[in-house]
This record gives C-alpha cells, structure tokens and sequence, in this order.
C-alpha cells in the first residue's frame, strides 16, 4: 500500500470524524433555540424537520455531483464549507434566519454524509479491504466528543462562542484531510451525466435494508428514554444510559467491524449483526425491569453498528452505476428512517406503548436478516487497483 493511499484512508476518516463533531455540537445548540428565539417546543421541531429535508434533498444532489467530479473534489468542496454550518445558524437573529440557515446546514451536512462514504468506498476498492465500519466509528467518536465538549462550551463562552470554537476546530482539520484525500482510480461517468435515479432494482433493495437498520436506530435514540421513564419506571439518569449503551456500544464495534467483515464477510456478517440487533431489541421490548432493558439496548447497539457500512459499501459498488448515484439513494433511504420515522414511531408509541414498537422494529431488523445476500456486492478481495497511487 502506498504512502498517498494509507494517508487518504486516515484522511477520509478525519472527514467523517469533523461531520460527527458538528452534529454532535448541533445537537446542544438545540435547547438554546428555545430561549433566544422566543419559541415554542412545536416550532423547534419544525426547524429540526427543515434540517433533515436539507440533507435529503442534498444527498441525490451530492451523488449527481460526484458522478462528474469524483468524490475526492465534492468532499473538498462541501466538507469545508459544512465547517462554517454550525456558525450561521447560532449566529442567526431571528426565526425565519434560523429556519433559512438550518436548512442550509442540512443540506452540508447530508451533501458531505454522501460524498464521504463515496469517498471511503473509492479507498476500499484500491485497498482490497474494508473501511467503512471503521469510518463511521470515527463518526461516532466525533458525535460523543462534540455533545460531551458542547455543554461545557456554552456555559462557559455562550451558544455564539460555543459555535466559534467548534467552527475553527472543523475548519482546520478539515483544511488538512482534504490535502490528502485519495480519488478513483478512473472517472466513472463522462459530462454527459444525468440527474436521474438509478435503473438497477438491486440498489432500491440494498436502500430497504438500510432503512430497516437505521429505523431502530431512531427509534432508540429518540425514544428509548422516554420508554424506559414511562414504561419500566426508570428515573432520568437511568433512562439516559438506553442511548449511552447502545451508542457507545455501536462505536466500539464500528471499530472493530471492518476486521470482522474481513475475516467473515460481508453477507455473513450482516446476517449475524441482524440477529444479535433483532435479538437485543426484542429482548428490550419484553424487559421487566430498565437495567436488563438497558444492557438489552447496548447488545442491539453492537449488531447495528456494522449494518449501516456495509449496505453503504454495497450501495458504492453495483455493478453499472456509479459509487456516487448508488450511494446518494442508498443514503437518503437510510437517512429518512433516522430523520422522519421517529416522529411516526412517536406518534405510535402515545397510543400503543412503546415495548410493541420496539418488539416491532425487531421484525425489520430478522427482515434485513433475510434480505442479506443482496449486499454481496459489499465484498472485497484484493485487486491491482489496490497497490496502485493515489491520484
């Protein structure tokens, strides 16, 4: 493996490390909002909706792009200016601004989601090896250290210092990954490029399966909390550690995913990360009592963590469409089951509960079990294009 290509797999992976960072310090800008804009908790969750429109919108956008360009040039392009994101919206005056600027920061953030897993799937095909587990830990390394550093940074500086300092920290390391990105090996679409969906039915089927993944993800981020207050009689600091497990238990598996995915493969691996996820989310469902819900919730985390990548990576390498078009519908897919399904789930759960939510979400976890052979394409051995410089 050349030196330009083992910094290019340490420079996307600071790209996906900045990304998390942001959303992670987004995420304790949010109950600022309330107060400085006079607002209510409806209002509030208007905003959050056009953010997550923004990056769905963005992400066909961003695959369109990276068709023509390549992925190492649309990185370059929306990861620094995704730097700025969290800075123009607390820094915005009033309502409508701060709609305007959530918008906006959507859609960096989404357009950069997209172009960066291209990005590590480009390194994955020269490498021979997989990634892209790994790549998403560093996203969720750098969720954990912007919500951890967020909360201290407000009370200390303010919401306008707090995005100061997180703007200038994105934007340097940025500014020094993109030096190093690696590209495809070769162009894959001429100029004469479509805005269009894709044809291949394959890909659509590799999109369901990540939304079957990333629903329950939602779910328990958003909801699991309140399940665990309301329905098995936790007490606030007990809820919160539902998503503390199954987060920090997601990250450390990403970490260990792409070794795992190696040595077993892709379709096998996938089919065990279901059943372990379908397992733990089934078994938090039916829980008596927080603490065994709890661990329950963290042993789903860990079949989770690896379902996502590997649908993305065999979302980038479908045979007769290019990384940028599979994965840009692949992720738009995955993502509206993290951005727009929660808000059905709670809507659901205040009238059901939310133990037959979660049991429920377990059926499309054995369903992604079921459908694990389509992401075949996700396999790697090693090629030519592995040994070959970065361009």
């Amino acid at each position: 493996m050349s030196l330009a290509l083992r910094r290019g797999r340490w420079a996307v992976a600071a790209i996906f490390l900045v990304n998390g960072f942001l959303v992670g310090s987004w995420a304790l800008q949010i109950p600022v909002m309330l107060d400085r804009l006079a607002i209510g908790e409806f209002t509030l969750g208007l905003l959050i909706l056009g953010f997550g429109a923004g990056a769905l919108v963005a992400m066909p956008t961003a695959g369109y792009f990276i068709s023509r360009h390549g992925s190492r040039a649309v990185v370059r392009a929306l990861a620094l200016a995704c730097a700025f994101g969290l800075l123009i919206v607390a820094a915005a005056p009033g309502l409508w601004s701060a709609a305007v600027a959530l918008v906006l920061f959507g859609a960096l953030i989404g357009g950069t989601d997209v172009s960066m897993n291209a990005n590590a799937v480009a390194v994955e095909r020269r490498l021979g090896r997989a990634i892209m587990s790994s790549s998403h830990g560093f996203w969720s390394l750098g969720g954990f250290a912007g919500g951890g550093f967020g909360g201290l940074a407000i009370v200390a500086w303010g919401h306008l210092g707090h995005a100061v300092i997180v703007t200038a920290a994105a934007f340097i390391v940025t500014a020094v990954a993109i030096r190093f990105l690696a590209g495809e090996t070769e162009p894959e679409a001429s100029s004469g490029v479509r805005f269009s969906l894709p044809r291949q039915p394959l890909v659509y089927l590799v999109g369901i399966i990540a939304l079957f993944s990333m629903v329950p993800e939602g779910a328990v981020l958003d909801w699991a909390a309140l399940y665990l207050r309301e329905e098995r009689g936790a007490g606030l600091a007990m809820a919160g550690w539902a998503f503390a497990g199954f987060s920090g238990a997601m990250a450390l598996m990403r970490f260990a995913g792409d070794a795992v995915r190696d040595r077993f493969g892709a379709v096998t691996t996938l089919r065990v990360s279901g059943l372990v996820a379908a397992a733990g989310m089934l078994t938090a469902a039916l829980s008596p009592s927080p603490l065994l819900a709890i661990v329950a919730f963290a042993f789903s985390g860990l079949g989770i963590a690896n379902m996502v990548p590997i649908a993305f990576s065999a979302a980038g390498n479908q045979d007769g469409i290019s990384s940028g078009a599979g994965l840009s519908l692949v992720t738009t897919m995955g993502y509206s089951g993290l951005l727009v399904a929660p808000s059905v789930i709670g809507f659901i759960g205040e009238r059901t509960g939310f133990a037959p939510v979660f049991a429920t979400l377990s059926v499309l976890l054995v369903v992604v079990v079921l459908m694990a052979g389509l992401a075949r394409s996700a396999e790697f051995r090693a090629t030519d294009a592995a040994v070959q410089p970065a361009t």
